[in-house]
Formats: structure tokens, sequence, C-alpha cells
């Protein structure tokens, strides 16, 4: 069984007050599994990191300064996933994860708007009167919308709330808080491999 799990996010913008807002969203986001880990005595931490690059860098120099910890690197796929997370990125970022296992690369697939589209319920609860779920792209199979879809269907559907348009910055730390994680991971395969992997490795699998 692991004693620390460390999680290396893409996102959060390039202040400290924008990083902490999306490392909140992502602690309740996965609240099932901060549970588990304090219940199991396991060490949880969770780093927003701001842009793609520096979340694999601040995750290999995790990977060598912290070899006794589960670390985990969690970016956008940015297209469809057709082989092993590693090899997917290697191919598109050139991105080399040397021999660690493939449970260490872990995809927001396409992007992390596709998880809150997978949850309409819950967007048209939070953007109130105005939002227009019809804009949104209604392929059940949310890994399969396009990254370059993905905000754009999320600003048409919002445009017209009091909340205004999605921002990823201001909005998307909130939807995370709020999302149905079990809506989710029936919609996105990758979501609920990611849940799926830390909960074995916290049973010691």
């Amino acid at each position: 069984m692991v004693r620390e799990i460390r999680i290396y996010i893409e996102g959060g913008g390039d202040s400290k007050d924008t990083k902490a807002f999306l490392r909140q969203g992502f602690s309740l986001f996965l609240r099932d599994l901060v549970l588990m880990a304090r219940q199991r005595g396991i060490r949880w931490q969770i780093v927003t990191c701001g842009s793609r690059n520096s979340a694999f860098d601040a995750f290999r120099t995790a990977i060598r300064e912290n070899p006794d910890s589960f670390n985990v690197l969690l970016v956008d796929s940015e297209a469809h996933v057709e082989t092993t997370p590693w090899l997917h990125l290697r191919r598109r970022n050139e991105w080399d994860g040397g021999d660690l296992l493939d449970d260490h690369c872990q995809l927001m697939t396409q992007a992390m708007e596709a998880w809150f589209i997978a949850d309409v319920e819950t967007l048209a609860d939070f953007y109130g009167a105005g939002f227009h779920r019809n804009s949104l792209p209604r392929n059940p199979n949310v890994e399969e919308i396009a990254k370059a879809q993905l905000e754009p269907s999320l600003r048409a559907a919002t445009r017209a709330t009091q909340k205004g348009e999605y921002h990823k910055i201001r909005h998307a730390s909130k939807l995370l808080e709020i999302v149905n994680v079990n809506v989710v991971r029936r919609a996105s395969r990758h979501c609920d491999r990611l849940f799926t992997i830390l909960v074995a490795k916290m049973h010691g699998e």
C-alpha cells in the first residue's frame, strides 16, 4: 500500500490564488478518494501547476525527489486517445515517461470541460435561467467530443445566463466542486480509470 499520493495537474493559470481555487475544486471532485486516503493514513497532495509543460516538469521533479510516493500526472489528452496514456503523450508532446507504468499517467479526455458537459443537469442548475443545453454536443461519450468544440459550446450554452459565459478560471473550480462524479465516470472512461487506479493503490493492489 502506498503511503503518499501526489497529483500534479495541468491548469489554474499563472497566479497563486487561481491555482488554489482549482486545487480546491479538484479536492472536492476527488473527495471520496481524499476521505479514503485519510482513513488509511495515506498522505495526499494535489498540486495545480498552471501550464501543461509546468505540470510535466513538476511531475518529473517529484519522481526524482519523492520516489517513495505514488506520483501522478493529470493533464488534458488534447485529442482522442487511441493508445496507452504515455504513448499518447509521447506522440503528442514528445514527453517521455521512461520506465514509469501507465498508472502514473492520467488524462482528462480530451479536456476537463468534457467532464462538465457529461453532467448537463448540474450545468443547468449552476447557470440557471438562460442556459441553452441545445448548444452542447449531444454525444453521450464525451471523450469523443473534440477539444476544439468543448469550450466554445460551453460558452454558447451559458452566454445568456446571469453568471455569464463559461470562463475556465472563474467557473471551472466551482463546477468541479458540484458535478456528479458518478455521472462523469460513466461518461468518461479515463475519469473512471483515474478513480479506479487510485483506489487500487490505496488498497495495496
